[in-house]
């Protein structure tokens, strides 16, 4: 038995869904729902309404905008099922053994916890303004799981993952926080916490969501801003993110002033190579601990 959970807000979802439902009913005997919760969007409400008429499909339209982590939580709880497979709107799907692929998972190994699968991104190359997104996308999170399981917690994504509901029920997303993104990271965190294991499976979706250079650059000035919301609430260790972690050891050394002074002469600079057709992960990296440090 199978829940299929997706949350989406302003995407089109009726192709994703389709090609799940169509792979979910070649497999026999399979008992099964695809569960779309619309986070209150604007767009695309006409075209996501069709999933009501496919078979153990159900798309629901919340008048209000809830974010990320309560619409998660809903879909959990009004799950029919025991094996929750959550998914991002914004995923394609590769290949058409990614249901049965996890089905193997719940039937060989019973006592399974979370289950992450992966992503990719698109081989071929973006147009320049999408660049950044693309790059780092597929240099830090596009990871084989012989390298996630590394780092097992840290590298764990929500856009892609099976987790048992009565697992789900003890950590759940923290509906507290603002909506600044790095739920994730916190809902990895809380699984640490309570030793629940991560496996990580090479059962990758394509992201498909690439923003523009500039819009992701202003993303990760929002979740810099919801990581040091996490940070000053003691929501999570101060080295448990990896940028959290070398600023403080640059704390330690007392450089932040130097990095602050640095960054507030070079920022236009970084910015610049950022925005272009060739940018740094380096001087990314470099862009996120001085903003960090700004705050």
């Amino acid at each position: 038995m199978l829940s299929i959970l997706i949350p989406t807000y302003n995407y089109d979802v009726t192709s994703l869904v389709a090609n799940l439902q169509q792979q979910c009913l070649k497999i026999k005997d399979l008992v099964f729902e695809i569960l779309v919760y619309d986070d209150g969007s604007s767009l695309f409400r006409n075209e996501n309404e069709h999933i009501n008429s496919f078979p153990h499909c159900n798309c629901t339209f919340l008048e209000k905008n809830i974010g990320r982590s309560a619409i998660r939580n809903r879909l959990a709880r009004d799950a029919s099922y025991e094996n929750l497979l959550f998914l991002d709107a914004d995923v394609q799907l590769i290949q058409d053994t990614f249901i049965s692929h996890y089905l193997k998972v719940i039937y060989e190994h019973h006592n399974f916890e979370v289950v992450y699968g992966g992503i990719v991104y698109q081989s071929r190359k973006p147009a320049p303004i999408q660049l950044l997104r693309w790059v780092y996308g597929n240099r830090r999170e596009a990871l084989t799981a012989q390298k996630r399981n590394e780092n097992r917690y840290v590298s764990f994504l929500t856009l892609n993952f099976l987790i048992k509901k009565s697992v789900f029920e003890k950590v759940r997303f923290n509906e507290d926080i603002p909506n600044l993104r790095y739920e994730d990271l916190l809902f990895s965190f809380h699984l640490m916490k309570q030793n629940i294991r991560i496996a990580h499976i090479d059962n990758q979706v394509v992201h498909n969501g690439l923003e523009t250079s500039s819009v992701f650059l202003s993303k990760t000035n929002e979740s810099l801003i919801g990581l040091k919301y996490l940070l000053d609430h003691e929501l999570i260790p101060l080295h448990y993110a990896r940028i959290t972690s070398a600023y403080y050891t640059l704390k330690k050394l007392r450089l932040t002033g130097l990095l602050r002074f640095l960054f507030s002469y070079g920022k236009k600079f970084i910015e610049k190579n950022l925005l272009g057709t060739r940018p740094s992960l380096f001087l990314y990296d470099i862009y996120r601990l001085g903003y960090f440090s700004t705050l």
